[in-house]
């Protein structure tokens, strides 16, 4: 449903912009900095930074400014409101515990993966990843079979024209390479992750899907690269990853 400009509080999303600055490559950041990176002025920049510090969202030491804990509450609260993670929490568990290896689920918000439920057996990436962790879709295996999904117009505006950031040696950065990849995948049901997301690390992923069989998140698979080739990941995970898919069809109206 569209909604009217007049309808819209301008201050407020200028706000948000600013809190999207903010990441793992940018926690700390100078007015000019934030102004540069959410497309506003200085003097907007600079007012919606002094407001997250007066109500106790952001931290200033007089040039440099970083989000406090307090803005998890905005990320904690869409999460409690959201059915999938509770839903599908049950089912990473019995599978973690069965197969002896971490499994996740994530939601495709734009570019970006961001997890909403986990189960880990043991630390697979050099980052920790929680609920609300995000990573990029085009170079992950729960981001290209939600990408896969998608209409391909839709799929190639998310990845654009031009190189995208190679993460490791192995990351396909080429638009029209991963397009084809996702025309794979669509075909084949799942996606393998072979050391593009951080070298160490393989993972395989299947759509989850609603009982129309629309696709409204991700289930995945990810371990130590020395300890089972592409093929094998396929082999020993694949059969229950589908399995959990199926079980939680009927769950996910």
């Amino acid at each position: 449903m569209a909604i009217a400009e007049r309808d819209m509080m301008g201050g407020l999303a200028k706000g948000l912009a600013v809190i999207e600055t903010f990441s793992a490559e940018r926690p700390r950041q100078s007015i000019t900095q934030a102004a540069a990176a959410s497309g506003l002025d200085r003097a907007t920049a600079r007012r919606c930074l002094l407001t997250l510090a007066h109500h106790g969202y952001a931290d200033w030491d007089g040039k440099y400014f970083t989000l406090t804990p307090r803005v998890l509450r905005l990320g904690t609260a869409c999460l409690a409101a959201m059915p999938l993670p509770q839903i599908v929490q049950p089912f990473l568990d019995r599978l973690s515990e069965e197969i002896g290896e971490s499994s996740s689920v994530s939601i495709l918000d734009g570019a970006e993966i961001v997890y909403v439920a986990r189960a880990a057996q043991r630390r697979v990436m050099s980052i920790s990843l929680t609920p609300g962790s995000r990573l990029p879709a085009y170079c992950t295996s729960m981001g290209r079979v939600m990408l896969a999904a998608l209409p391909e117009a839709e799929a190639q505006a998310l990845l654009g024209v031009a190189p995208l950031p190679r993460r490791t040696e192995k990351t396909l950065t080429e638009p029209a390479e991963i397009m084809a990849e996702l025309a794979r995948i669509r075909a084949e049901g799942c996606a393998v992750i072979d050391q593009e997301i951080e070298m160490g690390l393989r993972s395989i992923a299947v759509p989850l899907l609603d009982a129309r069989r629309r696709t409204v998140g991700a289930l995945n698979v990810g371990l130590a690269a020395a300890r089972a080739d592409s093929q094998t990941l396929r082999d020993r995970f694949l059969p229950a990853l589908l399995a959990a898919q199926g079980e939680l069809r009927g769950l996910l109206g």
